[in-house]
């Protein structure tokens, strides 16, 4: 079973070759390497180049700046495996990740496998887990992963899985978008009957000063928090198609998304010239007594829904000044 690792690239100079090596030096040997070097200027296409003198499995595209999710969709173009994988080109991974995760799939019997992570600091101490690995090896059905990222508790990335290539037949990662990789999994999950999730953390996520890869959840707001409120009504349709019984789960999640939007959209966008916040606004309104009648809502999810649902820009106005205290959501 060849397992095809498909790594963007751009502008990643210093931690580039930490990446590729940690996956030539795979315990797992049958892998085939494709770096995209997205646009790089700053001598990342050059190292690109020699890497791929490094070992006959890596090869190099390069292509014109893109972002991340044209990169992997180039990178998917040429990929003859057949189960797909992805690092950012930021991380690294230990070395018998893919070993863990063939072994899982074959196993298993399944189109897709999850090996669980941690995050590490440039210092290199060890941040908080975002996602809690289990004790052991985990089967679940596609359906019960989707709770799970509906209950902000699932990985959504691809960087911590392998999927059957055919799984990308009719399928990309959507370009010009964020929350790319919740949107093409939650379209993927209702195909998957068999899901291991494994838990030794062998992806690590590595934050450094300026990522690129991790860039955009600061800087780019209008992006990265509309994307958020636009999936959560995508996969709202999806639940009422298919999935009925976590209608309170998948509202809940488009509650807690739209929280997340009015609690760091800036006060000066929040005006009714601004089309996509007069909707939300309107939206947590309309839907405060359903909000606290759900019953998965936290204590807390439910105040700020009622009063940001209420009065907006007061509301905001008393956080900012809260956070710029030192408190905290």
């Amino acid at each position: 079973m060849k397992i095809t690792v498909i790594v963007p690239v751009y502008n990643i100079i210093d931690c580039l070759e930490r990446c590729v090596m940690s996956i030539i030096n795979q315990t797992y040997k049958d892998l085939e390497i494709i770096l995209v070097d997205d646009g790089s200027t700053d001598g990342t296409a050059a190292l690109c180049d020699v890497l791929e003198t490094k070992d006959i499995r890596v090869r190099v595209f390069h292509k014109e700046n893109g972002g991340s999710s044209s990169a992997r969709n180039l990178g998917l173009k040429h990929a003859t495996g057949d189960y797909i994988g992805f690092v950012d080109s930021d991380d690294y991974i230990e070395p018998d990740m893919y070993e863990l995760l063939a072994d899982a799939v074959i196993r298993n019997n399944s189109l897709m496998a999850q090996i669980s992570r941690d995050e590490i600091n440039e210092d290199g101490s060890r941040r908080d887990d975002v996602c809690i690995p289990p004790d052991e090896e985990l089967i679940i059905t596609g359906k019960d992963m989707l709770k799970e990222l509906l209950m902000h508790r699932g990985d959504c990335s691809f960087c911590t899985r392998i999927c059957a290539r055919k799984l990308f037949e009719e399928r990309s990662f959507p370009e010009g978008e964020l929350n790319e990789d919740f949107r093409l999994l939650t379209e993927m999950l209702p195909f998957i009957d068999s899901f291991p999730i494994l838990p030794k953390q062998c992806y690590h996520v590595y934050y450094r000063m300026n990522s690129n890869s991790r860039r955009s959840d600061r800087d780019d707001f209008s992006r990265v928090f509309e994307d958020i409120v636009v999936n959560a009504d995508r996969i709202q349709r999806t639940v009422d198609d298919r999935y009925p019984e976590l209608r309170e789960v998948a509202f809940r999640f488009g509650m807690v998304q739209r929280l997340d939007y009015m609690l760091h959209i800036p006060i000066s966008m929040m005006n009714a010239e601004n089309k996509f916040y007069r909707e939300v606004a309107i939206y947590m309104r309309k839907n405060r007594l359903h909000a606290v009648k759900n019953r998965i809502l936290t204590k807390k999810n439910k105040l700020y829904i009622l009063l940001l649902g209420t009065a907006p820009k007061t509301v905001r106005s008393i956080h900012e000044k809260k956070m710029q205290r030192g408190g905290r959501k």
